[in-house]
């Protein structure tokens, strides 16, 4: 299928899941920066009713002074974050995420429209522990 090329709209995606394939995300048509993952995660340590650990890779903005600034409210209410060793994405679950939404659950078609794909990936993330399963390699959790 030949599909032109064109200049779209910007969709970022932010995702925590666990191997369970319980999924949590957000869709932005702006970029995503400290204050977005900041909110994200304050709203999520106000949600949570046991510890929880979310694991994050190194990227500047997930390490620097604002995210650090939460730390202490956040592991007051639960919260606990721990990151990746530097240069290990294959340590990362999100990103089999992001190849199972790009190469398995989006179509080729879903690309010609701005709109449809923006709808197709966020109804593609809502599927994620229902509809669509991720089998990670075994691996005991409780």
């Amino acid at each position: 299928m030949f599909l032109p090329a064109q200049k779209g709209g910007r969709l970022s995606c932010f995702a925590l899941l666990s191997r369970a394939n319980v999924c949590r995300f957000a869709t932005t048509q702006s970029t995503i920066d400290a204050a977005f993952v900041a909110g994200q995660l304050e709203q999520l340590s106000w949600e949570i009713h046991k510890p929880t650990l979310v694991v994050l890779d190194n990227v500047r903005l997930h390490k620097g002074t604002l995210i650090q600034s939460f730390r202490e409210a956040w592991e007051a209410r639960g919260l606990f974050l721990f990151y990746l060793p530097v240069y290990s994405p294959h340590l990362n679950i999100v990103e089999i995420l992001w190849k199972h939404l790009k190469y398995f659950w989006l179509r080729a078609e879903d690309y010609l429209d701005t709109k449809n794909l923006f709808y197709q990936v966020h109804l593609a993330l809502a599927a994620v522990g229902s509809l669509l399963h991720i089998h990670f390699s075994p691996f005991q959790h409780q």
